[in-house]
């Protein structure tokens, strides 16, 4: 079977993963990647232009005719070639841009990453091996990604934008042959690869087939453990042949919440409810009361001055209020429809009319919406004040079940509020998101926004319908959240 520089990659990861991905690629779970994919065409697309005219070739064409019209457009002596295409002894590869000299040519990987990894370093090796054993010369080998600094003012650079790094030095050479031989073997048997386990099912990326790969495994396992412990320090135990919960706690276990988290569980206690603690935390808040939510979108390219790429985009809130205490419940949202311009200048426009100075703000994690806010004061000075004053109001309820202070077996050791709120409220058809349409986690949602521009108007009012909807329940979540907190306090 033959090679590409993808299958190349991925069985320097994982040999199973290679195997896999060629024959039972039905046994991959779907791991939201789809964000990532297009960030990389649309920075590759970019790229191309790093070095002014270039000729492209047809991906659609076929390998065959790719390697053809490479081989027309060298001879033609074309100075650039984008996705310029070899094959040597079934090892093909494509390059993102290839600069074609009179004495020889370089090769320019594009990556939509902010810094350069080791598996970039073994992409570009196989690339150098297959063009050099093509009859050419290859007199540099480099990384192209993007620059994390790089901030958008005026007219957009592509050269400040971009980062250039010569890794001729680092090139694998030597290593490619003898991996190639072994990846075509394991690609010419029909066994499964017996590889076990190892710190490449998370690194660099998440690997699709993680759950195939522990199918076996008593249920829960020691990968089921939450409460932020290393996948690292897991694979420890795994590999010392202490998989259950009951076989880590007789063994050490692991930090003090995630003992707690294996011993709920396992024993299938009741919910433990800190009091005093959850008291102290509603005794901090004022009315009236905001609970707030931000829906956002990252764009690799920046299109808004003084944005830097990967910086969220705010677009959307929501927000539910209390005017007092065992007061009515109200709700005001936002979304925006300036689909090609800054949605975050009518986001916090609408914000400072809709949540008074020095109001108590609840959110659940409160490292997004501060540092939202602190990245949009920074961007529109007539707002700033305020949009300070909402941020320096902010009260969490992240810790609350963070640190166990309310914890239930059915979070099993997440205090995510996607693992909360069903937890805390099994039967409530009306928490649960998976009965929303269209829209059910802020992935969809910032995809969703990004599409909008692009419809139809009667579907994308039926578009924009479900994405409020969806933003509505994450508030709503917070309002319950909260009220729960206020009920278990008051019980005896």
């Amino acid at each position: 079977m033959n090679l590409s520089k993808s299958r190349y990659t991925s069985g320097i990861r994982c040999e199973k993963l290679l195997w896999l991905d060629c024959f039972h690629k039905e046994f991959a779970v779907d791991i939201g990647n789809n964000s990532v994919l297009e960030n990389g065409n649309e920075v590759g697309e970019l790229a191309r232009g790093l070095f002014g005219e270039y000729s492209l070739i047809d991906f659609n064409k076929g390998f065959s005719s790719m390697i053809q019209d490479t081989k027309k457009l060298l001879d033609e002596k074309e100075s650039v070639i984008c996705e310029a295409s070899f094959c040597y002894d079934g090892n093909f590869c494509s390059v993102d841009i290839l600069k074609n000299d009179l004495d020889g040519v370089e090769i320019y990987e594009v990556k939509s990453s902010t810094e350069i990894k080791d598996i970039y370093i073994d992409d570009i090796s196989y690339q150098v091996w297959v063009l050099k054993k093509c009859g050419l010369n290859v007199k540099k080998a480099c990384i192209v990604y993007v620059n994390s600094q790089y901030i958008k003012n005026g007219e957009f650079d592509i050269e400040k934008y971009f980062k250039i790094q010569d890794v001729s030095n680092d090139i694998l050479e030597d290593n490619v042959l003898y991996n190639v031989t072994k990846f075509k073997e394991i690609l010419d048997n029909n066994r499964e690869p017996s590889i076990d386990l190892s710190i490449s099912c998370h690194t660099p990326y998440d690997c699709p087939y993680f759950h195939y790969c522990t199918r076996n495994l008593p249920s829960p396992n020691v990968f089921d453990v939450g409460c932020s412990v290393r996948f690292s320090s897991k694979l420890e135990k795994y590999y010392n042949n202490i998989i259950t919960y009951r076989d880590i706690l007789d063994n050490g276990g692991f930090n003090d919440r995630a003992c707690e988290q294996m011993l709920f569980e396992i024993n299938n206690l009741p919910p433990k409810i800190n009091r005093e603690s959850i008291r102290g935390f509603l005794d901090k808040i004022t009315y009236p009361v905001y609970f707030l939510d931000f829906e956002s979108y990252q764009a690799s390219i920046p299109t808004i001055d003084g944005t830097k790429p990967y910086q969220q985009i705010c677009f959307q809130y929501s927000l539910h209020y209390y005017l007092e205490e065992d007061g009515e419940l109200f709700h005001k949202e936002f979304l925006s429809d300036d689909y090609d311009g800054n949605p975050m200048y009518g986001l916090c426009e609408r914000l400072c009319q809709d949540i008074p100075k020095d109001s108590c703000v609840l959110v659940y994690n409160d490292s997004f919406e501060k540092t939202r806010l602190l990245e949009m004061a920074n961007l529109f000075s007539e707002f700033r004040d305020h949009l300070l004053n909402i941020r320096d109001n902010i009260i969490d309820l992240f810790p609350i079940f963070k640190k166990h202070d309310y914890y239930v077996k059915e979070m099993e050791g997440s205090a995510s509020i996607k693992k909360v709120l069903p937890a805390l409220f099994p039967n409530d058809s009306s928490l649960d998101y998976h009965n929303l349409e269209q829209v059910h986690k802020g992935d969809e949602a910032s995809s969703a926004y990004l599409s909008l521009k692009n419809l139809e108007d009667d579907e994308r009012d039926g578009l924009r319908h479900n994405m409020l909807k969806y933003c509505e329940l994450d508030t709503f979540a917070m309002v319950k959240i909260y009220d729960k907190l206020k009920e278990v306090v008051e019980k005896k």
